[in-house]
């Protein structure tokens, strides 16, 4: 039985690659990369590299041949863009045969507000569409999203957000690595959705925990979406960035991603790390 992972050489792949080798025989997982070249150090451990480009279905169809079990990774982009990616690649996927799919899909997407659920809500109705077994990892919010604001927080700088009293489902990249890793690799998950989502905090109980963490007080700014989008301006981020990142904070304002869901611990066998515990861990990694 293959295994297929794309996206490989990203933050969220990579884990999911080193997570599947304790477990599973390195002849039995395959990467599809848009650049090989990156993934010099997965065929160095064993595992067949093969060129996937999601704007190339010919490279997909030579990317997912002879593949059993299949981990879509949704890709990055804008939402029109990443729509006509994740269908090609599911077109390729029902072409070539792909007994199982995966999907990495946003927390409560068919119903969500979130600015980018279109992509998510596209994707899984056309791997439903297909009749492939299929398992939706709706995940919530990646804990390392905030590394930029807890960075300034180390520096001193106010936790600045236009979130107000929205919760967010947050849970480390390693534990959503680690659950989809379990739902490639086993049977049994075969027309699931998962919402996997951490336990849910605001934006001033985070901050708490991070207090905690750093023993020092972190202020709180809470700001409008204008004055928000005057900070990230001022931050540098690009002009085509700061609509995304301000929708990003109106989204959770608006509760898109208050998911409760004892899902992480269906999947994993354990509860999500403890939020403590995961700042923790961030901390030290940019400190």
């Amino acid at each position: 039985m293959k295994l297929l992972v794309t996206g490989a050489t990203g933050k969220l792949g990579s884990k999911i690659v080193d997570t599947l080798l304790k477990n599973v025989p390195a002849d039995q997982l395959v990467v599809s990369v848009r650049n090989p070249e990156k993934a010099a150090g997965l065929r160095a451990k064993g595992i067949e590299v093969r060129q996937g480009n999601f704007d190339n279905p010919e490279s997909l169809d030579s990317a997912f041949a002879d593949i059993d079990r299949l981990l879509i990774i949704s890709a990055d982009g804008d939402n029109d863009t990443r729509i006509k990616q994740h269908t090609n690649a599911v077109a390729a996927a029902e072409r070539t045969g792909v007994n199982f799919i995966a999907y990495t899909s946003l927390a409560n997407a068919t119903e969500s507000t979130n600015l980018m659920a279109p992509p998510h809500v596209a994707t899984e109705a056309a791997i439903v569409k297909t009749g492939i077994p299929y398992s939706f990892l709706r995940n919530n919010w990646y804990l390392e999203n905030e590394t930029d604001s807890i960075k300034g927080a180390i520096a001193g700088v106010p936790w600045i957000t236009s979130a107000g009293e929205g919760k967010v489902g947050w849970a480390t990249q390693q534990d959503y690595a680690e659950a989809a890793a379990k739902v490639l690799a086993e049977g049994g998950h075969d027309n699931t959705i998962y919402e996997l989502s951490g336990p849910l905090y605001t934006q001033e109980e985070l901050v708490q925990v991070l207090s905690e963490v750093l023993g020092k007080e972190i202020p709180v700014q809470q700001v409008t979406d204008d004055e928000y989008a005057e900070v990230m301006k001022h931050a540098g981020l690009p002009d085509f960035v700061i609509p995304i990142v301000v929708g990003i904070q109106e989204s959770i304002r608006n509760e898109s991603l208050a998911v409760e869901s004892n899902d992480f611990d269906k999947v994993l066998g354990r509860p999500v790390t403890p939020m403590k515990e995961a700042l923790s861990q961030l901390v030290k990694s940019v400190s």
